[in-house]
Formats: C-alpha cells, sequence, structure tokens
C-alpha cells in the first residue's frame, strides 16, 4: 500500500481509538452521578427526625389527696406509773412483764409487820385515853356540882367570893381537862387511821386495767418511799388502742385539724398500715436546733396487738383531697422556658412575668408538636390541692389530654451556644 493511504489508515484508527476513551469516560462518569445521587437519596430517606425540644405530659382524671407526713413514738393511751406509798421490804411480788391485770389486782405486797405492831400500839392508846377520859367527866361532873352548889350559897350570901371563884375555876378546869382528852383521842385516832392506811398501802394495787410493761423491783428488795417516790411498775391501759405522738412541723401545722384521718406505718410490719384518727394538737412548741415543730397526737387502732409502745411511726394525715379532677404534674407549674439565644450564642434577658393572683399559676401548652417544629403557649390556669406530685386544675382552663410542658431539652452547644 501508498503511504498516503497507511498514514489516512493510521489517522481513522486513531480518530477511533480516542472516540472510544471519551465514551469509556462518560460511561464512568455517569455511574459516578448515580452513585452520588444514590447515596444522597438513602441519607435523605434515611434521615433521623429532628430531635424533640419538649418533654411533656398531658392533662388527666385522677383523685389527688393532700398530706402531712410525720414521724413520731408509739404510746398506750393511758400509762400508769405506780410506786409504793410505804417503805419497807418487798415479800411477794404477783406479777411480771406483759401480765394482764385488772384494776384493784395486788401487784407486790410489802412487809406489814411493822405497821401491823403501830396499829395495835395506837389500838392500846386509844384505849386508855377512852378510859381516861371517863375518869375525866366523872371529875368534871363532880367539879359542875360543887359549882352549882356553891353558886346559890353565894347568891344566898352564905358563900365567901373566893370560895366562889375557887369552886368556879375548878370547873372551868375540869371541862378543859375534858376537851383536852377528847382532842387527844382524836389525835390518837388519826394517826390509828394512817397506820391502818399503811397497812392497806403495803399491797401495792393496780389502779386500771393493762398490761405490766415494766418492772423493776425484785422479790426482797428494800423500798423506800421518800419525797420522790420510785417507780416500780408500769401499766399500759388496754393495747388495742394506741397512739402516735408526733411532730409536725410548724409550715405543715396551719394544714391539719383536729378529727383529720392519718395512717401510721412501723418499720416492724412494712406492709401494714395502721388506721388512725387526729385527735390533739398541741400548742407547746417543740425547738431543737431552730426546728420549730408541735406534737400532734394521733389514735390508731390496734386490735391485732401489733403495735407497742416506743415503735418509732411515720405517719400521714390526709388533710384535702379532690376526687376525680382535672390534674398535672407539679413539674407543669415549675417550668419556665429558656431565654432566646442571640447572635452570641448567650441568651438575652427578658422581661418580668406580671405576678399571679392566689390560686393562680402558669403552664406552657404545646400547641405544635411536629418535631423539630414545637411551639408552647403561656396559659394561666386555677389550681387547688397537691400532693407533692400531681396538682388539681380548678375548672376547664385545659381539656383533659392536653400536652403542657414540663421540661425542655437543651441542643444547644455549651461552648459555642450554637445547636447540634
Amino acid at each position: 500500500m501508498s503511504e498516503p493511504v497507511i498514514e489516512e489508515l493510521h489517522r481513522s484508527l486513531a480518530a477511533a481509538e480516542g472516540r472510544g476513551q471519551w465514551r469509556r469516560r462518560a460511561l464512568i462518569f455517569v455511574a459516578v452521578a448515580i452513585l452520588i445521587g444514590g447515596g444522597l437519596l438513602y441519607r435523605v430517606k434515611h434521615r433521623p427526625p429532628p430531635a424533640e425540644k419538649f418533654v411533656t405530659a398531658t392533662v388527666a382524671v385522677g383523685n389527688v389527696v393532700e398530706k402531712v407526713q410525720a414521724t413520731g413514738t408509739v404510746q398506750p393511751l393511758l400509762q400508769v406509773n405506780i410506786g409504793a406509798q410505804v417503805s419497807g421490804r418487798v415479800v411477794a411480788i404477783h406479777v411480771d412483764f406483759n401480765s394482764s391485770v385488772k384494776k384493784g389486782d395486788v401487784l407486790a405486797e410489802i412487809d406489814p409487820t411493822v405497821y401491823n405492831a403501830q396499829v395495835k400500839q395506837q389500838t392500846a392508846n386509844l384505849a386508855a385515853q377512852r378510859a381516861n377520859l371517863q375518869s375525866i367527866k366523872a371529875s368534871a361532873t363532880i367539879a359542875e356540882i360543887n359549882f352549882n352548889r356553891v353558886r346559890k350559897l353565894f347568891g344566898q350570901g352564905l358563900a365567901s367570893r373566893s370560895d366562889f371563884d375557887t369552886i368556879r375555876g375548878n370547873n372551868e378546869i375540869a371541862e378543859a381537862n375534858v376537851r383536852s382528852s377528847l382532842a387527844t383521842i382524836q389525835a390518837i385516832e388519826a394517826q390509828l387511821a394512817q397506820t391502818t392506811a399503811n397497812v392497806v398501802f403495803t399491797k401495792i394495787v393496780s389502779p386500771v386495767d393493762g398490761f405490766v410493761i415494766s418492772r423493776a423491783i425484785d422479790l426482797g428488795a428494800t423500798v423506800v418511799a421518800s419525797f420522790q417516790t420510785p417507780t416500780l411498775f408500769v401499766i399500759a391501759q388496754h393495747l388495742l388502742k394506741m397512739r402516735v405522738l408526733a411532730d409536725i412541723d410548724e409550715a405543715d401545722v396551719g394544714k391539719v385539724a383536729k378529727g383529720m384521718s392519718a395512717d401510721a406505718v412501723v418499720d416492724a410490719f412494712p406492709g401494714d398500715v395502721f388506721e388512725g384518727t387526729l385527735s390533739q394538737i398541741r400548742f407547746s412548741p417543740n425547738t431543737v436546733l431552730g426546728v420549730v415543730t408541735y406534737s400532734a397526737v394521733i389514735d390508731v387502732d390496734n386490735r391485732e396487738q401489733k403495735l407497742r409502745p416506743g415503735m418509732t411511726s411515720t405517719i400521714t394525715v390526709h388533710t384535702r383531697h379532690a376526687d376525680g379532677v382535672s390534674m398535672i404534674p407539679n413539674a407543669a407549674l415549675r417550668y419556665h422556658p429558656s431565654p432566646p439565644r442571640g447572635p452570641d450564642g448567650k441568651p438575652t434577658p427578658q422581661p418580668t412575668a406580671p405576678p399571679l393572683g392566689k390560686g393562680m399559676a402558669r403552664v406552657y401548652v404545646l400547641t405544635a408538636d411536629a418535631n423539630g417544629f414545637e411551639h408552647e403557649e403561656v396559659r394561666e390556669v386555677a389550681i387547688g390541692v397537691t400532693d407533692g406530685i400531681n396538682t388539681a386544675l380548678v375548672g376547664n382552663a385545659l381539656p383533659i389530654g392536653t400536652r403542657v410542658v414540663v421540661d425542655e431539652i437543651d441542643l444547644h452547644d455549651k461552648k459555642t451556644g450554637k445547636l447540634f
């Protein structure tokens, strides 16, 4: 072949090869574009939804019970400390701890020997004094007769003035001796009555029905009854009814009143609730380390006799309640939105909201709930009873099911102030 023909053939082959390279490049570009577009489309379709801005709760229907809690000690309704009125050696003990006793039962006996001897001695003294009184009365009778006779003679001028005065003085002395003897007899009778009573007091008896919860004496011990009589026995009246003496904080004392129902629990029986009634709120304050409390007495049913004196009890007084009312969490009443941020990422100051009236509160209602586009709106509502977790709404300011904001989720970077 001639050289021109060969050159032309080379040019044709080169042109064909160049067109093939461009075609391959175009195919690669199209493939890459399809991959990038598919990836972008996948990311758009599978992108996670925007983060929620608020934590919300709904207005629901329920019962709200306002409660006041306090801690106290279980005590019997009546606890009697029994001592001895006379001194002596204990010769008998008839009861022990947990013994059931009736009014008038003998608990213990003190040796009555000394007191019986005193009774005999004073009885003899009384008999002697009464015999002496008869002699004194006889003398007084003779003195009175002599006085009457001399008085007649003196009236007739047959007796001197001196004799009359002497006889009259003797008569008055005889009358005084009678009165003195009578007084002595009364004194001896009083002493005898006291000594006889001491003999009775050698038997220590129970003044009430109940249970012996303490015995501080043993057989053979000597009891000394002085100005401060020692406590020998402690008797608690029947344990079917107990009381809890609890300390109510001064901030809560205005919420409680006599007659309110109350519950008591003790650590010994964690599953049992003992029902009771608030029977008294004492006016005397108790101040400990600057904390002021007032003693409240709660009468508690103890039919099963599980409660024992001295147990620590937590009492709950039901002060107010609202049944079947609209209620919202207390967190919704405490919530305040964060101020918007400025260009520098820092919160901008906002004007102070006007004060609310008594029994009113502000809540923030969620009016738009699309994630990332939530919107809240402030509402003023009337509130009532609260139990510390939920608060009852007064009226129909918020329909049931309304979503209220209780908290917000901070989506800003704490360093830069920008959204995540």
